[in-house]
């Protein structure tokens, strides 16, 4: 086979049907990935041997009648933040570049009970900071609509492996935005569910509050038969939660009569969205009220603070998070050094990029004595009250609708010296960290020639309702069978 692959569903049916063979679609995702993957900068390290020689167990098992589940046989990419036992994992990052972890991450031991076989890992932020996808070592990852412009990040690679029809679907995660944003800017779905929904055993910390580990696919049904896989309670993580995840699947027939969704008044304002991004949203708006949905305004009063509770929260659990890495136990350790102290500085400074430097120091002087209680503790309380904007605005809808990102993809290397104006790129998507909700990106368009995204949320655990309705708005329309053409 040749050419970009399908979607998760066509994929499953063929090799249900015994038109193709896992072995023939690793062997193509594989060959794109080396090819399209790398002029795009999507791949860390691949997998080659290993995944072919998953792909002829998992065929092996299709024609002995033990299939194990909707993912088994289909090739998948995990972003480079997800340890697995004997290799090697780098968060895009010169500090970890030989690091070898002894055990695997939750997440990746449910992709391998399930059959799924991970063709390769994929390029990132580093430690996923970021929202361009620009700082790793490896090189910034490229847009597929338009190389010149970024994926969006930190999940940038995994967004474009599906974009690029390189995998059916793939494995992000998200802190501020960091799959939802790549989703937006590359014309995917990228669902973060509910904090605490899916296990981060395993996933190397960013901001431990904050982190929450979800997928990619060209569909509502492919990223909801991911989270069916890799969702469910794991007793080593400890901010895993207890409920049993529920079926989302069976939930994407329904339709929208009764449904209401809710527009922000705060979100909706001229100043800060690029009018493209407006027409689009606003469009698919109209379109939820056409199959059924009530429209129905409501107020988050408190998301102006948003984004500055956000990186005070998040660089602080940074910094904190960081430390473990001082040249000693393992990663990057500096050599010719004087004493204890001059290997802690050297093996950091070399280590780290500026990026992940510049929010160690921010997160430092946050939790640092006499600022404590001025900035942390008061981020803290906001994000209190911003989860009780949304308690409140939940209790009157059934799904919240925003845009996913406030402008087009950007420039590569357009905000490299403006980081103030990346943060800000933030600001729809921060505010479901903090209050730990479900929310999900859905291409609703494309202008000057990239895609435009629109953001849903749900109150916590409902992952089922968000992603019933966002199957439903895409029965409604065609935005998520755009393709980005074969060299960008």
């Amino acid at each position: 086979m040749s050419g970009p692959l399908g979607t998760l569903s066509e994929l499953r049916d063929a090799l249900d049907a015994g038109e193709l063979t896992s072995s023939a679609l690793v062997a193509a995702s594989l060959e794109r990935a080396a090819t399209l993957g790398a002029s795009l900068g999507a791949f860390i390290r691949l997998r080659e041997p290993e995944a072919r020689a998953e792909a002829e167990a998992a065929d092996a098992r299709r024609r002995a009648g033990r299939v194990l589940s909707p993912l088994d046989g289909i090739p998948i990419a995990i972003k480079d933040n997800l340890v697995r036992a004997g290799e090697v994992t780098t968060c895009a990052s010169r500090i970890l570049e030989d690091f070898v972890s002894p055990y695997s991450a939750g997440v990746v031991e449910r992709l391998d009970a399930a059959g799924a076989i991970v063709v390769g890992r994929t390029n990132m932020d580093e430690f996923a900071m970021g929202s361009s996808s620009e700082h790793s070592i490896f090189g910034a990852v490229r847009n597929p609509w338009d190389s010149t412009r970024t994926p969006g990040g930190s999940s940038g690679g995994s967004a474009v492996a599906v974009a690029a029809g390189i995998v059916p679907v793939s494995i992000g995660s998200d802190t501020g935005g960091s799959i939802r944003q790549p989703a937006s800017f590359c014309g995917v779905v990228g669902l973060k569910p509910t904090y605490g929904r899916v296990s981060r055993w395993g996933l190397v910390a960013y901001a431990s509050s904050l982190d929450q580990i979800g997928a990619f696919g060209r569909s509502a049904a492919d990223v909801a038969t991911v989270l069916e896989v890799i969702a469910g309670h794991d007793p080593r993580d400890s901010t895993s939660l207890p409920e049993p995840s529920p079926p989302c699947v069976e939930a994407l027939e329904a339709d929208l009569s009764g449904r209401v969704v809710g527009l922000p008044r705060e979100y909706f304002v001229e100043d800060g969205m690029a009018p493209e991004v407006r027409t689009a949203v606003r469009a698919a708006v109209a379109e939820l009220e056409a199959a059924g949905a009530k429209i129905l305004e409501v107020s988050l009063p408190h998301s102006e603070f948003a984004v500055a509770a956000y990186y005070l929260i998040a660089t602080a659990e940074a910094s904190s998070n960081l430390a473990r890495y001082d040249g000693v136990r393992y990663g990057h350790r500096a050599s010719g050094v004087s004493d204890l102290s001059d290997l802690y500085d050297r093996s950091r400074s070399e280590g780290f990029g500026d990026e992940v430097k510049r929010r160690i120091v921010l997160g430092t002087y946050v939790l640092s004595a006499g600022y404590y209680d001025a900035y942390y503790r008061k981020a803290q309380q906001v994000r209190t009250l911003l989860r009780r904007d949304f308690d409140r605005a939940f209790s009157s809808c059934d799904v919240i609708a925003t845009p996913t990102a406030p402008e087009l993809p950007f420039r590569l290397g357009e905000r490299a010296a403006d980081p103030l104006r990346m943060y800000l790129g933030d600001v729809y998507t921060v505010s479901a960290n903090l209050a730990g909700l479900p929310g999900v990106s859905i291409p609703c368009g494309l202008a000057d020639g990239v895609p435009v995204g629109l953001q849903l949320l749900a109150a916590p655990l409902e992952e089922a309702k968000l992603l019933g309705v966002a199957a439903a708005y895409q029965r409604q329309s065609d935005h998520h069978r755009a393709r980005p053409p074969e060299e960008a």
